[in-house]
This record gives structure tokens, C-alpha cells and sequence, in this order.
């Protein structure tokens, strides 16, 4: 796989203000990369860096591998503001616009127009266009020059429950098409659902970088259910392999201390005599996942803070 970006040691000072602090992580091709954190966490102000428009106090990143080459910026589409759009000319207008700007021809304006599907309002005015319509121009603005990477800085924000079905559905049908996104949000589920990589950030320090589905290092846990739950539930009680057993609704909650598949304890409960009308293995959805980062990072920095 080809890294599209490298980030190095990469840090951000607002007078006494750390936006953001000494930050490493490095983006592969084809991917699409959420950088979650809430509000503050230094998600903008890392894009904004990487971007060429906000001037980093230390650290180093590379596209394509190659430092500061106002090239490869060509390759990036960008959206890191609120759209905007000259108010009254319409949605195809506006986008010869930015075709002149990024030396593009005229002729991928319906096809970007069709992608995002504004095809039909190609002559309708900006200032006539819902918050999600302006914000699907905005993205078919960012790929008229058909960027190897998409940034998107907090895509759904503000939209009502269709646009932001509408934009997640876009953010896939891009990355199908094999183009990297970086796309930052505070939005859990938004990440959950379209990324297959997150950088999670909180106060300025990344916590995190990997897979969504690796983001946490527990083994998960089995929800069974029986006609005999006593029974189950002791059965269970006896194994080293559970730290944790619940019982909800006539359903049993059994967290692994050592991994373990479904078919493998089935088989140990059939042997036992216990036959499961329920078995399902989960792990905890990522808002779980995020938060016990969160609470980790908060317990070490006390502890240094004590030891300090």
C-alpha cells in the first residue's frame, strides 16, 4: 500500500494555547481516514497545517512523499470552510468558476454534478440551495480536478437527518472510485459508518491511530440465552475465560478475559448439556471504544500529574 501522508512530530501553538501537540500518524492510500475528536481537539487546525494555510510551530508532513511541493497540493480536493459559492449564479455556473481557478475543464462539471446529484439543479441559483445542497456542491467543487485525496472538515455539520445520510452516501461512493478521504468529525456514528481508519485526538495529543475495527484491545463478549439460564449462568461462572457475567432480560452478557469463538463455546456448553437459543460476539460500538480512550488518556495524565 502507498502512503499518501506522512505526518512527523507535528505541533501548533496559539500563544500559551497547545491546538496542537507533537502529532504523528501517516495515511495510506485508498482508505478513508477519520480524524474524531470533539470540539477543540485540534482537528481543523491539523488539516489547516497539513494544507498550507496555517504555519505549524514545529514538526514536518509530507505528501506523496515529498516536503512543501505546492504540486502536490494539486492532488488534494478541499473542503475545510462553510461553502461558499457566489449566491446568484447557479450550481454549474459557480463551478466553471472553480474549473477556471484549478485549470480543469468545463466538461467534468455535469459528471461531478451527477456524483453528488445536483445534475438536475445545474441551473437552479446557490443562494436556492438547502445547507446539504450547498454542501454536496461543495464537494462536487473539490473533485472537479479529480484529486488522488478528499479532505473534508466536519461534512454533516448542521445537516438534518436525510442530508447527512446523503453525504455519507457520497463519502462511499468516492472512496469506492479508490480515492483516499481525511475526513474530520466529531460525529461517532458518522465515523463508525464510512471509515475504515481513525485518528482520534483529544486536547491537542493523538490517542490513537489504526483501524476502526482494532481501536479497542478488548476481546468483546457473547450474548446467549437458554431455556435453563441458572444453569448457563453458572456453567459460565466456572470458566476462566469470562471476567463478567450479566444477565438482561433473559439474556446472558458474558465478557471474554481470554479470546474465544462462538463455535468453540457452544461446543463446551452442548458438552454441559446447555443448548443456546441465542448466541451472538460483540464488541463494544465505537462511542464505548472512544470514550474508554478518553478515560484512559484522562487517568495517565493524573497519574503524571501525582507523580510530578
Amino acid at each position: 500500500m502507498n502512503t499518501v501522508l506522512e505526518i512527523d512530530k507535528l505541533s501548533k501553538h496559539f500563544g500559551s494555547l497547545v491546538a496542537v501537540d507533537d502529532i504523528s500518524f501517516s495515511v495510506e492510500k485508498g482508505n478513508v481516514y477519520g480524524l474524531l475528536g470533539p470540539n477543540g481537539s485540534g482537528k481543523s487546525t491539523t488539516l489547516g497545517m497539513i494544507l498550507d494555510v496555517v504555519n505549524p510551530t514545529k514538526g514536518t508532513w509530507r505528501w506523496f512523499g515529498e516536503t512543501h511541493n505546492p504540486d502536490s497540493l494539486k492532488k488534494i480536493g478541499a473542503i475545510i470552510e462553510r461553502p461558499n459559492f457566489y449566491p446568484y449564479l447557479s450550481a454549474a455556473k459557480n463551478l466553471q468558476t472553480v474549473a477556471v481557478i484549478k485549470q480543469t475543464p468545463y466538461s467534468r462539471i455535469d459528471e461531478k454534478l451527477e456524483l453528488v446529484d445536483l445534475l438536475h439543479r445545474k441551473n437552479d441559483m446557490f443562494s436556492a440551495f438547502s445547507l446539504g445542497m450547498k454542501q454536496r456542491l461543495a464537494i462536487a467543487a473539490a473533485l472537479l480536478n479529480n484529486p488522488e485525496v478528499v479532505i473534508l472538515d466536519e461534512p454533516t455539520n448542521g445537516l438534518d437527518p436525510q442530508g447527512i445520510i446523503k453525504i455519507r452516501e457520497i463519502i462511499k461512493h468516492i472512496a469506492s472510485m479508490g480515492t483516499t478521504i481525511i475526513l474530520a468529525s466529531h460525529l461517532l456514528d458518522e465515523v463508525e459508518k464510512v471509515c475504515s481508519h481513525v485518528v482520534v485526538l483529544n486536547k491537542g495529543k493523538s490517542i490513537y491511530c489504526g483501524t476502526v475495527e482494532n481501536m479497542s484491545n478488548e476481546l468483546g463478549y457473547f450474548e446467549l440465552g437458554a431455556a435453563n439460564i441458572d444453569e448457563l449462568v453458572n456453567i459460565l461462572g466456572n470458566m476462566p475465560d469470562f471476567e463478567k457475567i450479566v444477565i438482561k432480560q433473559n439474556i446472558v452478557s458474558a465478557t471474554l478475559k481470554n479470546d474465544m469463538d462462538a463455535e468453540k463455546l457452544n461446543k463446551i456448553l452442548v458438552n454441559h448439556g446447555i443448548y443456546l437459543n441465542h448466541l451472538v460476539k460483540r464488541k463494544n460500538n465505537l462511542e464505548q471504544q472512544f470514550l474508554n480512550l478518553i478515560k484512559n488518556e484522562t487517568d495517565v495524565t493524573i497519574a503524571e500529574n501525582r507523580m510530578e
